[in-house]
């Protein structure tokens, strides 16, 4: 009964968070046009609740087991690691089409990538992703000797996920790939999507609930944080190109030259 509703879950928050995303977006004025046919309305909120219940809400039914060990990665295919990705794009096109019809001018004028001056957003990205990165990691840094001294020091983790730990291990093209891929796709999901319509909170809530899956609470705060500064980057320069260039640089950074370098401190792999 418990696994039931544990594999349920995800579907029925996703299908709730429809109803008011669809609220919330007709409050806002920005229903689209498209939607006023019943079956395009139909499928692009379906492919909406079946997104969302797979990318947001999926890790949710993954409470309570025990985290992966690296081992447990050993089969994955590298290719595997797009398919959160490729279920976001799908995604977004799907409920783009219906919402909207194929125009690419459109496309970017709805998502976010509507710009006179993409590189020098691109630049402003870059810059802003790295002062993003140093007061994230001082601020969680901050966070872990606060809460140590209060006696949490046990949800303070002290290595890095199996899953990152795994990933690291990886080729240089692969990894940075996978980086430049979070910074276009999810950005176009999370912020060029969803922000708009549902507001900066409820899509930090989601960007934060579809990272969960690291099985490391506490690295949610740095999570929530950046997700927080994205948003109020896209809100500033009123297109998605910087927090997509800060986003991609901030992974970029992480997965080849952070977290490699803390595995290499401390021997390799974490023993688990």
């Amino acid at each position: 009964m418990i696994d039931s509703w544990r594999a349920a879950l995800p579907f029925l928050l996703a299908v709730l968070f429809v109803f008011y995303f669809e609220r919330a977006s007709r409050r806002r004025g920005l229903e689209p046009p498209g939607f006023r046919h019943p079956a395009r309305r139909a499928l692009g909120l379906a492919a909406l609740a079946l997104g969302l219940a797979v990318t947001a809400f999926g890790p949710l039914a993954a409470i309570g087991r025990p985290e992966p060990v690296a081992t447990d990665f050993a089969r994955v295919a590298g290719w595997e690691l797009f398919a959160v990705h490729a279920a976001l794009v799908v995604t977004t096109w799907v409920w783009f089409v219906s919402a909207y019809g194929g125009s690419g001018e459109r496309f970017a004028s709805q998502l976010g990538f509507a710009t006179r001056r993409p590189l020098a957003e691109i630049g402003v990205g870059l810059l802003f992703g790295i002062g993003a990165w140093l007061v994230v990691l001082a601020a969680a840094w901050a966070i872990a000797v606060v809460v140590s001294q209060l006696g949490g020091e046990e949800i303070v983790p002290k290595r890095p996920p199996a899953a990152v730990a795994w990933l690291v291990s990886q080729s240089v093209f692969l990894r940075g790939s996978l980086a430049l891929s979070a910074g276009v796709v999810e950005e176009t999901f999370f912020r060029g999507l969803l922000q708009p319509r549902v507001g900066l909170l409820a899509s930090t809530a989601l960007f934060a609930l579809a990272h969960l899956s690291y099985g490391q609470p506490f690295l949610l705060v740095g999570i929530t944080m950046l997700s927080l500064l994205y948003g109020l980057l896209v809100r500033w320069r009123q297109s998605l190109w910087a927090a997509v260039a800060a986003h991609a640089l901030f992974d970029l950074v992480q997965l080849l030259i952070v977290v490699p370098s803390v595995l290499r401190q401390f021997g390799g792999f974490f023993a688990e």
